[in-house]
């Protein structure tokens, strides 16, 4: 296959050069001979010495894209020795992909290594077949959680207990994602104890973040709040993954009083501006222009006067402008407000300009 491969990008390559050289050959042998004209002492006409000219042009061409054609030849007759480094390359990677059990890539890198043999054919044969032995134990997994869910669905209370020690062993991760997955779907308060168990940190953190996602969703669909559990685990952590999760579910959930006490107490920049986007995308864009009052930091401000505008909220950008003493922030609002349409906004502008 490599071979043929290394004729085709050859075929490639060469035709159109040999081709240039056929055609300036033949160009310079149909061309008219200007010395036995001279000879004679008569005077070659004007098209009789373009012709020759072109002659001499395209033979010179011949002789350049000639030396161009050997040095591509040499080049192409070199692709058939990058096998081997192609083969490292796909070789290191599958290791890597073993590494993070990524199983069905890892099958794909090793089987793209056996079929061309040399050094790396009998090691990369070796994790191909290690590799389907993982795929044939998650799909042992997989019947597990099915059987697991099936007695959740009818024996709850012999189903938590296994769960816990799921979430708890050595199972992989993604089997651990989809048990926490099968408690958010569950309405049993024992199932959300668990959940919620794991959304304060009896996991790995991985873990914790996406128990807190389940939590919001759970919560939601089930009509409870969950804004108190989440207001705990973010105030008792320092992990910015944790926030930021805690901070989407809030938003997902519409939840502008959580939003808001972030927005106000928050200590680290990154989260506060976080806050207060997510405050206008919960629809609570009015709650910020007290914000933006008693706050003194000039990004927090710029920050709620975007976020107002995304939104279109040209009442509480009109009450900003209305209120505001720093010129250059004044102007920034107004500049905002001569794109929208509505009559807030209009009516703001023709107040200007009495």
């Amino acid at each position: 296959m490599r071979k043929v491969q290394t004729i085709m990008i050859q075929s490639r390559i060469l035709t159109p050069i040999c081709g240039l050289v056929l055609t300036a050959t033949l160009a310079l042998a149909q061309a008219p001979a200007a010395a036995p004209m001279a000879s004679f002492g008569v005077s070659a006409p004007d098209w009789f010495n373009d012709r020759v000219g072109e002659s001499m042009a395209y033979a010179q061409a011949a002789s350049h894209y000639g030396q161009m054609a050997a040095q591509y030849a040499q080049a192409a007759g070199q692709y058939g020795k990058l096998g081997p480094t192609l083969n490292d390359v796909y070789y290191e990677n599958g290791q890597r992909l073993l590494d993070g059990r990524h199983w069905d890539q890892a099958l794909e890198a090793f089987s793209t290594v056996t079929p061309h043999g040399g050094s790396r054919a009998d090691g990369a044969l070796y994790w191909k077949a290690y590799t389907l032995n993982k795929l044939g134990r998650r799909d042992e997994e997989d019947l597990k959680l099915m059987a697991i869910n099936g007695l959740m669905q009818s024996d709850s209370e012999r189903a938590i207990p296994l769960f816990e020690n799921m979430l708890k062993g050595a199972q992989s991760p993604k089997m651990k994602e989809r048990a926490l997955f099968v408690l958010a779907e569950s309405s049993v308060p024992k199932a959300q104890q668990l959940l919620e168990q794991v959304a304060r940190g009896g996991g790995n953190p991985d873990l914790q973040v996406k128990a807190i996602t389940y939590v919001g969703v759970a919560r939601r669909k089930q009509g409870a709040g969950n804004g108190q559990l989440l207001s705990e685990i973010y105030a008792s952590t320092n992990d910015a993954n944790v926030k930021r999760a805690i901070l989407s579910a809030y938003m997902a959930n519409r939840d502008t009083e959580h939003l808001l006490q972030v927005a106000k107490t928050e200590k680290t920049p990154e989260f506060r501006l976080d806050a207060i986007r997510f405050v206008g995308s919960s629809g609570g864009g009015d709650a910020l222009v007290p914000i933006y009052a008693s706050d003194q930091d000039r990004q927090v401000k710029q920050t709620i006067v975007e976020t107002l505008f995304a939104h279109g909220n040209a009442k509480a950008l009109v009450d900003l402008a209305r209120s505001e003493k720093d010129p250059e922030m004044k102007k920034t609002i107004v500049r905002f407000l001569s794109t929208m349409k509505g009559k807030e906004a209009t009516d703001y502008l023709m107040e200007i300009l009495k």
